[in-house]
């Protein structure tokens, strides 16, 4: 059956009159008469039963019925959407980030592009930098941003650079962290960024901390350091909403020189930012 034949049934239905059907559908009524009883034939039942009074839709008829005018809606549902991929940007848009990146940075980027691309559809995953790259590997996922230098063989971009700060609520010299009687607490994070921290603390301390308290997320962590309970290595992008007064930061340095940073970076294959929905958001963080 075509797009024809369920706007036929559909039309017979509505009208039950084949000379009303016919004019609707500008054919002769022996033509309209001619097509039913061909449909008929073909799917082997009745549809209508004729009288003089007019047409009276069958049982069978009926479940046809049901089902042409389902097909004659995903029809305009499917013309609609591509007059709106012609004129606009529509489709999805796939990004896996960092929980961290998820949490801090992308909500206002992904706000102002819904509003510029009301069409597009979002999925969104958040996890681990290991999980995320897997699924750019796997072609699963469009975009990733991750944190720290990843390996990658596509287009990678520094989006931005966050630096690593000693924060607490009370205001230490740097070097009293070494004795200081309050626990170093950690969130769980993948093993570049815990290197890193090790690496500064041992250049920096030459021992362990005195007590550790260590956390599924750096929220958590943020919380309990904002709450007293001790002093965290935090990244400036979680920090946006705390201010000065709040907690004390302490810049860190490597090799007393080198501030301590975390890069972000965006990883694609070069071919997805042809698509209309990737090349919009790549332009939204270029104009962050």
């Amino acid at each position: 059956m075509h797009m024809d034949d369920f706007r036929f049934i559909i039309t017979l239905a509505e009208e039950k009159n084949m000379r009303k059907a016919a004019e609707r559908l500008f054919v002769s009524q022996p033509a309209l008469s001619q097509k039913l009883q061909n449909l008929e034939r073909i799917l082997g039942t009745e549809l209508f039963v004729r009288s003089q009074k007019g047409l009276t839709i069958t049982a069978s008829g009926e479940i046809v019925l049901q089902y042409a005018k389902e097909m004659e809606m995903t029809y305009q549902q499917m013309t609609e959407k591509l007059l709106i991929s012609k004129s606009g940007v529509s489709g999805t848009l796939k990004i896996a980030v960092s929980s961290v990146v998820a949490q801090y940075w992308l909500p206002p980027l992904l706000k102002k592009f819904l509003i510029e691309h009301p069409n597009v559809q979002i999925s969104l995953f958040t996890g681990w930098s290991s999980e995320i790259m897997n699924r750019l590997h796997e072609n699963e996922v469009q975009l990733a941003i991750v944190r720290g230098n990843q390996d990658w063989y596509g287009k990678k971009e520094l989006i931005f650079s966050d630096e690593l700060l000693l924060v607490d609520p009370v205001k230490h010299d740097l070097s009293e962290y070494k004795h200081l009687n309050k626990p170093f607490i950690q969130f769980r994070s993948n093993s570049n960024y815990y290197q890193l921290i090790q690496s500064w603390w041992y250049e920096t301390f030459g021992s362990a901390p005195k007590q550790e308290i260590v956390v599924d997320q750096i929220e958590t962590c943020k919380q309990l350091v904002l709450n007293g309970i001790g002093f965290a290595i935090l990244p400036s992008t979680v920090l946006h909403d705390v201010s000065n007064e709040v907690l004390n930061r302490i810049p860190l340095f490597m090799n007393k020189e080198k501030r301590l940073l975390r890069d972000t970076y965006l990883l694609y294959h070069e071919d997805v930012s042809k698509l209309k929905q990737v090349e919009g958001f790549l332009n939204i963080i270029k104009e962050k």
